[in-house]
């Protein structure tokens, strides 16, 4: 099935002391750019976090992040007060022998080295489980996600390729006329400047031949019926944008052809149609795993 870049997923666990909640963002992207933030005690864990996340998600901009909220009064920060008190009784010692104020001496004690530490804590292996549950059930929240955006493509780019061999089926039922129309034109126009009985038939005609194997889209119209049906054919593949995107530029390359070929006004306004649903259709797979 059809997956879009564009998704979001978020997912929550509840351990006794903490709230765990995971959210996932994902927009377009040539490939995976990821932006990841996590609590600085998992930073270890953020590349085995990144290959993971890489292998399931394959292609888009996605930021994850990871918020962790403690449902208990902790604090990192540990005074030491045994060294405090020596650093107090030693300056409060200094202070009498300078004849010094000692009532901001309590300040002076917290700036002292090794006073005032800020504890690292420790990597928690449940927690850590807990975390990657988290973080696969956004990942399945935001798939679920941009499969549903998929589909929905999917469905305009039927729609719309639909329309593009609609107004293809209208061009070949118009071309033999075009031919005639054209053929009708230089002979009109010919007469005009010279008299027929000035004319080589045999030239005029070979010349006629040339011109018109030059303005002849049948090459043309075959090769845009088979790209179109390569179009609706790959769109059931997985993970199909690039491969999507090459084709509609062929898919251009063989509008643009019959547009400058044909020489008609009626298939002209056509080749505008077409041009129209197709850049609908360029728009959207930038947007497609």
């Amino acid at each position: 099935m059809m997956q879009s870049m564009t998704g979001f997923g978020k997912a929550g666990k509840e351990l006794p002391n903490l709230t765990i909640q995971v959210e996932i963002k994902s927009l377009n992207s040539k490939g995976m750019d990821l932006n990841m933030r996590l609590p600085s005690v998992y930073r270890e864990k953020e590349l085995e976090l990144r290959s993971e996340i890489s292998k399931l998600l394959e292609r888009g901009k996605v930021d994850v992040s990871v918020n962790i909220e403690s449902k208990t009064e902790e604090s990192a920060v540990k005074i030491n007060n045994q060294l405090a008190l020596n650093y107090y009784n030693q300056l409060k010692e200094l202070a009498v022998l300078l004849k010094e104020d000692d009532r901001s001496l309590m300040g002076e004690v917290l700036k002292m080295p090794d006073v005032v530490k800020n504890e690292k804590k420790e990597l928690d292996e449940e927690e850590w489980k807990a975390i990657k549950e988290a973080l696969y059930a956004a990942i399945k929240d935001l798939q679920k996600f941009r499969k549903e955006e998929g589909s929905s493509i999917q469905s305009d780019f039927t729609k719309q390729l639909n329309s593009i061999l609609d107004k293809l089926q209208q061009i070949e039922a118009h071309d033999p006329k075009r031919i005639e129309n054209i053929k009708g034109r230089i002979s009109k126009n010919l007469a005009e400047y010279i008299p027929s009985a000035s004319v080589d038939q045999n030239r005029y005609e070979q010349e006629l031949i040339y011109y018109i194997e030059k303005i002849d889209i049948n090459e043309e119209k075959v090769r845009l019926k088979t790209h179109c049906n390569y179009f609706l054919t790959t769109m059931t593949e997985p993970a199909s944008g690039r491969k999507l995107n090459f084709i509609a530029q062929e898919i251009g390359r063989e509008i643009n052809t019959i547009g400058s070929k044909a020489n008609d006004a009626d298939i002209q306004k056509l080749v505008v149609l077409m041009k129209d649903e197709l850049e609908k259709i360029k728009e959207q797979t930038n947007n497609v795993l």
